[in-house]
């Protein structure tokens, strides 16, 4: 390979390192190094100095001040020189002008090279005659390079979508996850954060491949546009400029492909339907299930219990003993059984009925006329009104919007936690959990009966 001609070092001296081109009216500043005009004002435009009034150059970064901005007229008068030196091309071999081109080869020669050996019987043209059709070419390749350019911006266009959807599905994926371990957080809480682990591995492994996509069809963009510059320069200069190495630069170009990247399917594979996975919330609360019966002792005088203590109907008022257990305002019942720590876990056959309150309250709870049914007062219970539906019995009430009726309702206690949850067993959905509470007390399950609405306690392997 040749050294570089006196004429490409002198084009390369003066070339703006700003626009890359010839310079345009050039403009030395202190350090020495000069720029095109315009392009050195654009530059202290859109630059912010190190220092009061000084900016650093482009190319050595040594500062200097706008008042410091010469005129190099030399360098200009040197420039038109070039501008108009298309003779300068000669034979290195033999010093001649090189005025053929040999279509053999691809190369340009002089008349001595046409007469040597190694070009006997090549069919060689005038440079001026073989010019046109070599720039035609080499103008076609620019409009096919310009092609695959803008497939390759409309890729990275592609790709950033992509990454923008990518988001979005994660995000409305995470935001669904937390949704559904809400309702289940104590049973699930190591289980939502190996999802969540598992989906943000899946989104940095996925967004990874992407990312390398966009950036490998950037610097193809970038290094497509380089070569388009070049071409676009090459046709804009003399015609021995033009057929220099012209076959080489069009085999370069024939070589060009668009080079699509592998496309990544965007579809999530951690995805979680918590009610399928634990099959269901039934299975794992009813690992903490007690059997739980009814304590005819604290019944209402209103309220029959069956012999073996597991259904309670609203019947008629009998006589009964006066005693500080017993319900005598409203008809409640209390269960036998008092929990004080650990998780426990019971069912409630609701059935068809219309009203009823089911939960859990304090030992001590009050009885009589002063009885009050809120979490301040030791009563933790949801309700079902004939008139306003399901609501939690909390301080303010809470009206709570279920989709389906529940024939079973499990009601869910962890002494430690302080939870009381209910959920509707007929699904396995949530219904309601209170919030977090200290039981100073023994805890018993609490029941309130109404007219032809009785409840029933399903034994535990029922």
């Amino acid at each position: 390979m040749a050294s570089a001609t006196p004429s490409k070092m002198m084009r390369e001296e003066a070339t703006c390192s700003i626009c890359l081109n010839l310079m345009v009216d050039p403009m030395s500043i202190s350090c020495g190094h000069s720029y095109c005009h315009l392009c050195l004002l654009s530059f202290i435009k859109n630059m912010t100095p190190p220092q009061p009034e000084a900016f650093a150059c482009p190319q050595c970064r040594v500062p200097f001040q706008v008042a410091s901005i010469r005129p190099n007229r030399q360098l200009g008068g040197l420039i038109d020189i070039i501008k108009n030196l298309h003779h300068d091309m000669s034979c290195e071999e033999h010093g001649e002008q090189l005025q053929l081109f040999c279509e053999d080869d691809g190369q340009l020669i002089c008349w001595r090279c046409e007469r040597a050996p190694r070009h006997k019987g090549h069919t060689t043209t005038p440079v001026e005659d073989a010019c046109p059709a070599y720039k035609e070419k080499l103008q076609k390749a620019v409009t096919r390079l310009k092609q695959v350019e803008a497939e390759y911006k409309n890729l990275i266009e592609l790709t950033t979508k992509q990454v923008t959807k990518w988001k979005t599905k994660i995000r409305n994926q995470k935001e669904k996850i937390d949704s559904d371990f809400q309702n289940l957080h104590n049973f699930l809480h190591e289980e939502e954060k190996s999802y969540l682990w598992r989906l943000e591995k899946e989104e940095e492994q996925t967004l990874k491949k992407l990312g390398v996509n966009e950036e490998n069809l950037l610097q193809k963009s970038c290094a497509l546009r380089s070569h388009i510059l070049e071409l676009e320069e090459r046709c804009q200069g003399s015609d021995q400029e033009v057929l220099q190495d012209v076959k080489d630069a069009l085999s370069k170009v024939s070589a060009v492909k668009l080079e699509t990247p592998e496309a990544e399917p965007l579809e999530l594979q951690t995805a979680c339907n918590v009610p399928e996975l634990y099959l269901d919330v039934k299975k794992m609360l009813r690992r903490y299930q007690v059997s739980v019966t009814l304590d005819p002792d604290t019944a209402h005088p209103a309220l029959l219990v069956s012999e073996d203590s597991r259904q309670v109907i609203y019947g008629s008022f009998k006589n009964l003993d006066i005693s500080s257990r017993r319900f005598s305002a409203l008809p409640c019942v209390l269960g036998c059984e008092g929990f004080t720590s650990g998780k426990h876990y019971f069912e409630v056959d609701v059935g068809e009925g219309t009203a009823w309150e089911i939960g859990v309250c304090l030992e001590n709870v009050q009885r009589g006329l002063d009885m009050k049914q809120k979490p301040e007062f030791g009563c933790w219970a949801i309700r079902l009104c004939r008139e306003k539906g399901f609501v939690a019995l909390t301080s303010p009430r809470i009206y709570l919007h279920l989709k389906e009726h529940p024939l079973l309702i499990g009601v869910f206690l962890d002494c430690e936690a302080g939870v009381i949850s209910f959920y509707n067993m007929t699904t396995g959905s949530h219904i309601f959990t209170f919030p977090k509470a200290s039981f100073p007390d023994i805890l018993r399950p609490y029941f309130r009966v109404y007219q032809c609405s009785p409840l029933f306690l399903p034994p535990p392997d029922e």
